[in-house]
């Protein structure tokens, strides 16, 4: 199964200057409690935002570089085809971003997470409004959280036409 996990702010922004709009540690907890374990993919600028640019620990990192970085903390791939090639060998996987690799994924997942922050983040990039898009549908809204000064909804979105690899 491959699934897209995000927190977005009420405008469906994601971030600015290539970093989180919120500091949300029980969406941090959240994430780390989907995502251990598994396999995660993301965007080289993902990879550089993460502290000291390390990948994530008890994850697979798989990271799309087109232009040809190598490293041997992470499988490095360097074109879509070659990362659909790694995801369709994995059994479940988390997209994690950034914005232009959540927008080219969108079409492959098959649940979307989303955290959903009652606030304007300001944001510079944004993520595709799951609730207008046609082939979407809200499965689950939790309560509401408060977690450093924010109210939280956890959400998941399901793909009524998911594109198969």
């Amino acid at each position: 199964m491959i699934r897209a996990i995000v927190a977005v702010d009420k405008k469906w922004g994601i971030g600015k200057k290539n970093d989180l709009l919120f500091n949300l540690p029980l969406d941090m907890k959240f994430f780390r409690e989907k995502t251990l374990g598994f396999t995660v993919c993301m965007g080289y600028n993902t990879l550089l935002s993460f502290p000291n640019a390390k990948p994530l620990p008890k994850r697979k990192n798989i990271v799309l570089c087109p232009e040809g970085i190598e490293r041997d903390d992470a499988v490095m791939v360097h074109s879509l085809e070659d990362m659909l090639a790694k995801i369709k060998a994995e059994e479940d996987v988390f997209i994690i971003g950034g914005a232009m690799f959540y927008k080219t994924m969108l079409c492959y997942c098959d649940e979307v997470l989303v955290t959903k922050v009652d606030a304007d983040g300001g944001a510079e990039v944004f993520y595709e409004n799951l609730d207008e898009h046609p082939d979407f549908d809200c499965v689950y809204e939790s309560e509401t959280f408060e977690t450093n000064g924010y109210n939280i909804k956890f959400t998941t979105y399901k793909n009524q036409n998911v594109k198969r690899i």
